[in-house]
């Protein structure tokens, strides 16, 4: 009795989502799962966007324990895409009617490498005349490039916080990294006007359930517009890894914990975009089919070039990394079909949830000048 009054109440609470999290039964999982799409189907639609990924460089400053393309493994094979490969790729997605497009890649944040961003920002709006949607993932950089980047005409930003728990986020990381610098930047983001996203690895050592809510409810918090989380998945060149004793346990956990992720995280924030992550299907075959039934509305084929991909594994087993940009295509519109969902072409996709908030935004700004001019400001 007590998961259908959960499953239909229209603001969840802490205890909620802990029960939520908690579920084991299968039942019960699978009404969960069936009420979370129902919720999509409610607000965003049975609709998928694609977002094509050009992981456009595996040149990285920063050295997190659990990364595969992290500063210290010399076993990798770094390399930039030039910028006619960048806009090659570009173009196809284009041409491909994808609507969007996703430039990731380690991160810098030094003079060259800010320029160079900047003249594939305006070169890619450039080749598909405005068109094309431009979504970036390039870590923590200061404000001043961002607002550059988004006057550029980038206009939604992913910045994974990996963890709310500032503690755990501690343990994952080497001394040089901050958590309250990247909370600091995704309010930059937000107040700078980027669709802002984040996301969390699911499944970390160390991690509790009642982490992984405090991470929903600290999406609420923040406000985010979309969610790219995925599980936690080894890659061996990495210090995290000897911290996992059971691989075959982590991989069966981690993944029902990121479907029950997906379905809470669209019953807590119904009109938000929720991608079915690539990790997902490192861990089972049909993990994005059942992430798209459990809530999840975004999918981000990779559209980086052939050459390139093998040498961009932030995790082991990643899929489709011997697979053309067309057979990326065709295998996610047959998965999507499976579904039953709808590839929307041509549209960036945007989250109904950022244009309430942006509306908000604006109601509180015009408020604001009311008030200044009654004061005679």
């Amino acid at each position: 009795m007590r998961l259908e009054q959960v499953l239909n109440k229209n603001n969840l609470n802490r205890d909620d989502l802990i029960y939520l999290m908690g579920l084991k039964d299968e039942d019960k999982l699978e009404k969960l799962y069936n009420r979370a799409y129902e919720i999509k189907s409610e607000t965003v639609g049975q609709k998928v966007y694609f977002r094509g990924l050009i992981e456009f460089s595996n040149r990285c400053i920063k050295n997190c324990n659990y990364c595969g393309i992290r500063h210290d493994n010399n076993k990798v094979n770094r390399y930039t895409m030039n910028e006619e490969e960048i806009l090659e790729s570009a173009n196809w997605v284009y041409e491909n009617n994808y609507g969007s497009i996703v430039l990731q890649s380690g991160e810098r944040n030094d003079e060259e490498y800010i320029e160079f961003v900047n003249k594939l920002v305006k070169k890619i709006k450039e080749l598909s005349n405005g068109e094309l949607g431009i979504t970036l993932s390039l870590g923590e950089q200061t404000k001043e490039t961002y607002q550059k980047w988004f006057d550029l005409g980038a206009h939604r930003y992913l910045l994974r916080i990996e963890t709310s728990n500032e503690e755990l986020y501690k343990s994952i990381h080497p001394n040089d990294h901050d958590f309250q610098s990247r909370k600091e930047c995704i309010a930059e983001l937000r107040e700078i006007g980027y669709q802002v996203g984040t996301g969390v690895m699911i499944g970390l050592p160390g991690q509790t359930r009642e982490d992984l809510v405090d991470d929903i409810l600290f999406f609420k918090d923040e406000s985010i517009d979309m969610i790219g989380m995925g599980p936690y998945v080894i890659h061996e060149d990495t210090p995290l890894v000897q911290e996992v004793t059971d691989q075959a346990e982590l991989r069966t956990r981690n993944f029902t914990w990121s479907l029950k992720m997906v379905a809470i995280l669209r019953l807590a924030m119904p009109d938000i975009n929720i991608a079915a992550t690539t990790a997902l299907q490192a861990l089972n075959p049909i993990g994005r089919e059942l992430a798209l039934q459990a809530g999840a509305n975004i999918l981000m084929p990779i559209v980086t070039h052939p050459n390139y991909r093998e040498d961009y594994q932030l995790y082991e087993n990643k899929p489709c990394i011997d697979e053309k940009p067309s057979d990326c295509k065709d295998c996610l519109a047959n998965r999507v079909k499976n579904v039953g969902d709808e590839i929307i072409y041509g549209a960036w996709g945007d989250s109904p949830h950022y244009f309430k908030r942006i509306k908000g935004r604006e109601s509180d700004l015009g408020s604001q000048i009311d008030i200044d001019n009654a004061a005679g400001k």
